[in-house]
């Protein structure tokens, strides 16, 4: 990683990203700058946009909303669908707004796709088809992932390499991308629209022991479970437009709750295979971040990243 330099003029707009893997701390640390700064937090979390899914995905509380409203959170139904052209579409819309008011925008979260596509812009990528993604489906349940993906490596041998076999939401992107423009994902992406019109101070906050992350996840998971996770996706699963097919119902711990109340195993591997997908995508989230330009990282547990913040990004109080 290399440190952003606070000193490059520009005569762009700034905006603060703060950027980390889940239960990193972003929240506490946005609200308090929130506080300290001119800023209006944006989210930038493809699970805090839907309503009615507020214990499993740790959205800020009421109290904290009070304290620091947030935008693009509860944005939609569980049932629709949101692409990345949608965010960038509407984060940019906001941000906008929030600079026409004498702010700074402050994009807080961990989808490290929509920060990409805020940053570098988007590929003319053509929109989500249901019928196709139906189609293809059901190929993989006729034929297995497996093959899917050796048919994506014929046409598609860079983003085959890329998206793991068992990484079905991918995979059938990327299907889905060439059936509908006969181009691969790959050349498409070759081609990207302007980059954000922002002077972007970067920030990521994560612990420096990936052993007291992963204690973390496991501790903020039981206390969904005594916050009424259960009793969360209890409601959803009784709405007969959901189902695990759905982006929504697909983001952690969703999946795996809902997969227990199926029968298809315990509470304790429900509890298992939750935790288990977290740590995964903090790991995820983790590699994002250990190649991205321009960052200045902090600790977790540093009592000093609020003045590091607001030194670091140049923002006259």
């Amino acid at each position: 990683m290399t440190n952003y330099d606070s000193k490059t003029p520009s005569s762009k707009s700034p905006a603060l990203f703060l950027m980390g893997p889940t239960a990193s701390g972003k929240t506490d640390l946005a609200i308090q700058l929130s506080e300290q700064l001119p800023c209006e937090i944006v989210s930038v979390d493809s699970a805090l946009i839907y309503r009615g899914m507020d214990i499993g995905t740790a959205k800020p509380t009421q109290e904290e909303l009070t304290r620091a409203p947030h935008q693009l959170i509860d944005i939609l139904d569980p049932a629709q669908s949101y692409s990345v052209a949608e965010f960038r579409r509407d984060a940019l819309s906001v941000m906008e707004s929030i600079t026409a008011r004498g702010n700074i925008p402050l994009l807080v979260g961990g989808t490290m796709m929509y920060y990409k596509a805020l940053v570098d812009g988007l590929s003319p990528l053509p929109e989500s088809d249901t019928q196709v993604r139906k189609e293809i489906n059901q190929q993989a349940s006729d034929l297995g992932w497996q093959a899917m993906h050796d048919k994506l490596a014929e046409i598609d041998p860079v983003s085959a390499k890329r998206i793991h076999p068992n990484d079905p939401q991918r995979l059938i992107r990327a299907l889905e991308v060439y059936t509908l423009s006969n181009r691969s994902m790959t050349d498409l992406m070759a081609t990207k629209s302007a980059p954000i019109p922002y002077d972007i101070r970067q920030f990521s906050i994560a612990p420096q022991d990936r052993s007291v992350l992963h204690e973390r996840i496991a501790q903020r998971f039981q206390l969904m479970i005594d916050a009424g996770f259960q009793q969360e996706v209890e409601r959803l699963k009784s709405r007969a437009d959901l189902h695990l097919d759905l982006p929504s119902i697909r983001c952690v711990g969703y999946r795996q709750m809902w997969q227990y109340l199926d029968g298809e195993f315990d509470f304790d591997e429900m509890r298992f295979r939750s935790i288990a997908a977290t740590r995964q995508l903090a790991k995820r989230q983790l590699t994002w971040l250990r190649g991205w330009e321009n960052i200045y990282t902090l600790d977790t547990f540093a009592k000093d990243n609020l003045s590091k913040v607001i030194k670091h990004s140049q923002i006259q109080l």
